[in-house]
């Protein structure tokens, strides 16, 4: 029986020690140790060239592993074709084929299997009906819309029940709107179904709100591993503050340090408190990260604990739900504040000089 995940399911896809080079010398993905639970919707967050894209096609069998072992279900895959594997796909292109119907691309992966004709008919009806595509069967990928095209694409991934199904930035070529209605349609059906799901992306918004866990990739090694509110709430590094969604920063240098709190010398003098997650010693240089609506401009909002510094208004940015203030903070000209628009809530001048203020437990110093 396969060991247990965190979410106490069993694991379903294990990296065991995986890496790939290309060429023989340098290596795009490094140790790579990871397990995804079944019915898991795990995302591989990264940048360009970190290493995702590689470890999903290495899952697929389209690449193989350098070394280590990939296991599905307990199983060593490593030299298994990709047909062979029961995983379905679904890429950023659609890969449809244009000649064929919709009803014929979906029966397509079916016929590969040698499901009857029967079988196959109520298989493709199911699928269509689950991505809400019923009437569409007799058209081509051609007559369809961007939006529609995806949707066949994720219902040929689904069509022969898979266990696992892998997603390649599968929403990047669909409008904002489409892009923020399939990432809901996606997760409730990979939860409906209880289907095991990887997908990979760049966009951290997609990444926050349909996965169960997140693994932000970066110089092809995992950053960090963890639930999306983890993430944002509690980065262990400073790539991974950085990268998960928008975060001020100041540089300084630890003064003090015990294991819950630090004190921090900013480089205009200034000193702060802060949480300790990734400094060892008095001494080190820190980037301490602060989010932008953990920062308060009302004093009357501030806790009594609450560090305030003066910070001179450089643009006040009215956005309809928010107004987003850039500040110039402890040198930092890129300091930023969200605020709720409420009535309570004055237009800022650019040069007015105000007091800023957070909690200590918002405040994380982090590697320099």
């Amino acid at each position: 029986m396969a060991p247990a995940t965190k979410q106490g399911r069993p694991d379903f896809v294990t990296f065991e020690r995986v890496q790939k080079s290309y060429d023989g010398e340098t290596l795009v993905v490094k140790d790579l140790n990871l397990s995804i639970a079944k019915g898991e919707f795990l995302t591989m967050l990264g940048p360009s060239g970190s290493g995702k894209t590689t470890c999903l096609m290495m899952l697929a069998g389209f690449e193989t592993a350098t070394h280590g072992e990939i296991r599905l279900d307990g199983n060593e895959i490593n030299n298994i074709p990709p047909h062979k594997r029961g995983i379905g796909m679904v890429f950023q292109n659609y890969a449809l084929f244009p000649h064929m119907t919709v009803a014929e691309n979906l029966a397509f992966p079916l016929e590969v299997r040698r499901i009857g004709k029967s079988d196959r008919e109520r298989k493709v009806k199911r699928a269509l009906e689950m991505v809400q595509m019923g009437q569409f069967g007799g058209r081509r990928p051609a007559q369809l819309s961007g939006g529609q095209q995806q949707r066949i694409a994720l219902a040929r991934a689904l069509v022969f029940e898979p266990e696992l199904v892998l997603m390649d930035e599968p929403l990047g070529a669909l409008d904002k709107q489409l892009r923020e209605h399939m990432q809901f349609e996606i997760t409730r059906l990979a939860h409906e179904l209880g289907i095991t799901t990887v997908y990979v992306t760049h966009d951290q918004t997609e990444a926050l709100t349909m996965s169960d866990r997140v693994a932000v990739f970066d110089d092809g090694r995992i950053q960090q591993l963890a639930a999306p509110d983890t993430l944002y709430e509690e980065p262990e590094n400073s790539f991974v503050a950085q990268f998960i969604g928008e975060n001020n920063t100041l540089m300084g240098k630890i003064e003090t340090l015990s294991d819950d709190t630090c004190t921090v010398r900013l480089d205009d003098g200034e000193v702060i408190d802060a949480v300790p997650v990734n400094v060892s010693q008095v001494g080190d240089r820190t980037r301490v990260s602060i989010r932008p609506e953990r920062v308060e401009m009302n004093k009357e909002r501030l806790a009594p604990d609450a560090h305030t510094l003066k910070a001179e208004v450089l643009e006040f940015v009215y956005m309809g739900d928010i107004y987003r203030t850039r500040l110039r903070v402890a040198g930092n000209e890129d300091f930023v504040i969200k605020t709720r628009n409420a009535p309570d809530q004055r237009r800022l001048t650019p040069g007015e000089i105000i007091d800023i203020g957070w909690r200590p437990q918002d405040c994380r110093a982090l590697d320099a």
